[in-house]
């Protein structure tokens, strides 16, 4: 066992930063309120399920069905970009298939183990222990679990002009994030003065 302290806490603030589940909370305000319901036992393991999938079998589980981290990116980013809209304007994409889906898509899935904090995971392979990191994921699996249990105190706290005003601005800001995401991993971005 190479435990170390220094490595958990740096792969503890790597991921923290990018599942961004304080700057979620608007998010999952907005979709619980459109479906209902979110399962914060059910989103936290299908959270906690996908990133283990990737932190044990990386990029050979994507292999399997003949997508790269790229593609993956890019699903992930229509998917966020689908999310902001929604919040923006006011429309309609998600709905609730199943009584009992409890918002595993789209929060377990891009929400918090989207694109981003998968790449993330495989590249903080290459460069610390898997049990330090193991560790920090389960530490911010704990911190997820959370704040999802605590949503309805969030939205009890904040009130209803207060949300919406969140709901805006984080739904411009997710429109921004998938922009970004889609235009990295197609080869589009234009680099800054051309």
């Amino acid at each position: 066992m190479n435990i170390n302290f220094i490595e958990i806490l740096a792969c503890f603030m790597v991921l923290f930063a990018i599942i961004d589940i304080i700057g979620s909370i608007p998010i999952i305000l907005d979709l619980k309120a459109k479906t209902g319901d979110v399962q914060p036992v059910k989103v936290t393991l299908a959270s906690l399920g996908i990133f283990l999938a990737f932190l044990i079998f990386g990029e050979k589980l994507l292999g399997i069905f003949g997508v790269d981290i790229r593609a993956f990116a890019i699903a992930g980013s229509i998917i966020i970009f689908l999310i902001g809209m929604e919040m923006v304007l006011g429309v309609e994409f998600f709905r609730q298939d199943s009584p009992g889906g409890g918002g595993i898509v789209p929060i377990a899935f891009p929400l918090i183990a989207g694109a981003g904090s998968i790449t993330t995971i495989l590249s903080l392979r290459a460069e610390y222990h898997t049990i330090n990191i193991l560790i920090a994921l389960l530490l911010n699996i704990g911190v997820v679990f959370f704040v999802l249990k605590m949503t309805t105190t969030i939205e009890k706290f904040l009130g209803p002009t207060i949300l919406i005003i969140l709901k805006k601005f984080f739904g411009i800001i997710l429109l921004a994030i998938a922009i970004r995401l889609f235009l990295n991993n197609t080869g589009l971005a234009l680099t800054h003065g051309q």
